[in-house]
């Protein structure tokens, strides 16, 4: 609801705003470019707030609230931005900060005229909300005014107009932020306090990335003195996932958070080349090979426990590196003592009590450097204590000798060599195997070609924590995205890098396409944690897509085999989802062709042509390129994501958002009724936020047959 005197109004307060930041902008200064550090320090902190209220200008503030405090006279208007503001001449708040306390009611109300209350630094505030008013502002120009909740009003259907609006917005190439927009539960898990792991469910749609990001953001406003945003990071699954995401935190006004995949940050750990990131196949040919549409789900899961990444990123197989970890240190120590010339020897024991005791707290690398070291100062020592420089050079010489062989025993501590080692080990077992023996060949036979799987990562990394000790500084959060695919003992190495945890782990198990190496219920990830250290969310509405195409995936749902409820839609309507077949290849490309231009005349923005494999997606490229028809592909390792028309496979959809979609091969074939299929498909019809249609040739696949007329 908007009226003309709402209207003028605001444009009067957004006239006085930009004058306000213009003259605090004027006042600020030029740079200093001089040599003098104080004045350095200054000119960084001026140049903050010069970005700050430069920010500013484009877009002020998103949202009014009128807010009557009990026992004041008259109600104070707060308008809420996405930075705060004080006014130049009274230092009285301006713009409030979306992350302040008093700002949760603008995300927490949803009407009525009963008291309300926020939590403020000094205790709780009571009141009453009065009004209740959206702002879209672009460029410093005033495009749109919502009044969702006017006291004494009808405020029917309010609610949800301006929510409704921006989700009709055509998508760009990146994830925007949803400030202006953050429902109620969302606010509730942003909000959350930061000594926990919440584990956070979300239907496809549901913002549960962006929720993330946000919750970053807020963490930093409100404990300023515990977290650092360069001792934050941020885990997705893949670069170009990262680049998609990019421009959030920035928007946000957070700068150095460090955003990275758990391959890129093993390979730095362990000061190696980048490890095997690619996800090569193995897993999901074991899966096809051992799992049955037409095998009962206790017989599905039962032998999805052998499969390589679960094993490996698995509790059981954690203890198995614990166990190789305090049996490697026991023996490391050669049983024997160190004699530098006759007469002069140091004892095993001396040197045992050094290293098992004087040093038991460092790890075993750092260990072996400081006895090392001691031993090195002995023998110094102890040639000081010779007093014919003939006989002291000559001693000196095979005394070193004798101290490198020593060394040279001691073994460098390299984690991939230590791995082999345990494998190795391991292939010797018989009846008392900790691993499946098909594991423990094709690691062994990996390793011996220097090749690391994906599956491999969090135990190197877990081996290397346990040999080299924790890089500092430790991390004051982390967020972990698409979680569903990530083994429980990649959540055990991140921990370990932490001093309390501090976690926002996402994802939706219905969207799980690495199963093979992933969890198939939270609760693996929930036991590692204390109950007091822990909490679980569900987002089951989801805001991305229409009410036809979420009801159009509901029904795939059930195949997933994840016992989840369906999403639920916010009532944004569209045009029905579309299931055409082809005849035949040429036919095929003509529909393609036309559902291209469809929607390149109906303004979509971004267009996602999805294709079951990565082979495919070359062939479908291909055949574009020689047909004369534009379109990008997107692969494997790709850094970025730039918009347009896209060829791209359907596990490399997850995350991404497009305004029409079209999930060609939708074929009986390329989507049979096993729970691994039904995910992908899931995940390729819930990429679409306006338009979705499905195409196949031949027989469609059952997952839809029910929902083809």
């Amino acid at each position: 609801m908007e009226t003309n005197t709402s209207i003028q109004q605001e444009q009067l307060r957004l006239r006085d705003t930009l004058e306000e930041i213009g003259q605090q902008l004027a006042s600020i200064g030029g740079r200093y470019y001089g040599d003098d550090f104080t004045e350095q320090l200054l000119d960084e902190k001026r140049e903050g707030e010069r970005q700050r209220l430069t920010l500013l200008q484009n877009e002020p503030y998103f949202g009014r609230l009128d807010f009557l405090e009990q026992d004041t006279p008259k109600p104070l208007p707060l308008y809420i931005g996405k930075r705060g503001m004080e006014h130049s001449a009274n230092g009285a708040p301006y713009i409030i900060d979306w992350r302040a306390p008093v700002a949760s009611l603008f995300y927490t109300f949803t009407g009525g005229d009963a008291p309300v209350a926020y939590e403020a630094p000094g205790g709780t505030v009571n009141g009453e909300v009065l009004l209740k008013r959206n702002l879209s502002i672009r460029k410093q120009v005033l495009e749109r005014v919502v009044d969702s909740y006017v006291r004494g009003g009808d405020n029917l259907g309010l609610s949800d107009e301006f929510l409704l609006y921006r989700l009709g917005e055509k998508k760009d190439n990146r994830l925007r932020d949803i400030v202006s927009t953050i429902q109620a539960e969302q606010d509730r898990i942003i909000r959350a306090p930061r000594q926990a792991a919440l584990i956070i469910q979300g239907a496809a749609g549901s913002g549960k990335t962006t929720v993330a990001l946000h919750r970053l953001a807020y963490l930093l406003y409100q404990y300023q003195e515990q977290m650092r945003p360069e001792r934050m990071v941020i885990f997705a699954p893949n670069a170009m996932f990262l680049d998609y995401i990019s421009g959030v935190l920035p928007e946000l006004g957070v700068g150095d958070v460090r955003q990275t995949t758990f391959a890129d940050w093993t390979s730095e750990l362990l000061g190696v080349p980048k490890l095997l990131s690619k996800d090569d196949g193995e897993g999901k040919q074991w899966f096809a090979a051992t799992g049955s549409g037409a095998a009962g789900s206790a017989a599905r899961a039962e032998r999805l426990k052998l499969a390589p990444g679960r094993y490996k990123g698995s509790a059981a197989f954690k203890q198995v590196l614990d166990r190789f970890i305090a049996s490697y240190e026991a023996e490391y120590l050669p049983q024997q003592d160190m004699e530098a010339w006759p007469g002069k020897t140091l004892s095993t024991d001396e040197i045992r009590e050094w290293f098992q005791v004087e040093y038991r707290y460092y790890p075993l690398a750092p260990r072996r450097e400081r006895l090392v070291a001691r031993m090195n100062r002995w023998l110094t020592m102890a040639l000081g204590e010779i007093s014919d420089p003939k006989q002291r050079k000559d001693r000196s010489k095979t005394a070193k000798q004798r101290l490198r062989t020593y060394v040279k025993k001691l073994g460098e501590v390299d984690v991939l060599k230590l791995y082999s080692q345990l494998f190795e080990q391991l292939g010797q077992e018989t009846e008392t195997a900790s691993l499946p023996q098909p594991i423990i060949e094709q690691t062994r036979n990996d390793l011996k070609k220097r090749i690391v799987r994906q599956e491999d990562l969090a135990p190197l990394a877990w081996l290397h924590l346990a040999f080299h000790g924790v890089p500092s500084p430790a991390f004051d959060h982390v967020v972990l995205d698409e979680a569903q695919d990530v083994p429980p003992l990649q959540i055990e190495v991140l921990k370990a890098c932490m001093n309390e945890p501090s976690f926002t782990i996402l994802g939706d198990l219905a969207q799980g396409i690495h199963a093979y190496r992933g969890i198939h219920r939270w609760e693996e990830f929930s036991s590692l944690f204390e109950p007091e250290r822990r909490s679980y969310h569900e987002l089951r509405q989801s805001y991305r897509s229409t009410m036809e195409i979420i009801e159009f995936a509901n029904r795939i749902l059930p195949f997933t085999d994840t016992l989840l409820p369906p999403a639920q839609p916010v009532f944004r309507s569209g045009e029905p989802v579309r299931i055409t077949s082809a005849a035949d290849a040429a036919d095929r490309l003509a529909r393609i062709r036309q559902f291209i231009m469809d929607n390149g005349q109906g303004g979509m923005a971004t267009v996602a042509l999805i294709v079951r494999t990565e082979q495919s997606a070359h062939e479908l490229f291909d055949t574009l390129q020689a047909a004369g028809i534009e379109a990008s592909l997107i692969t494997e390792g790709q850094r970025g994501y730039s918009g347009g028309i896209s060829v791209v496979p359907v596990h490399l959809t997850k995350g991404l958002e497009f305004d029409a979609a079209l999930v060609i091969d939708a074929d009986a074939h390329s989507y049979t009724e096993m729970p691994q299929d039904a995910k992908l498909l899931y995940v390729g019809c819930t990429r679409a936020l306006h338009r979705l249609e499905l195409l196949y040739v031949g027989e469609p696949t059952p997952l839809i047959r029910s929902s083809h007329n």
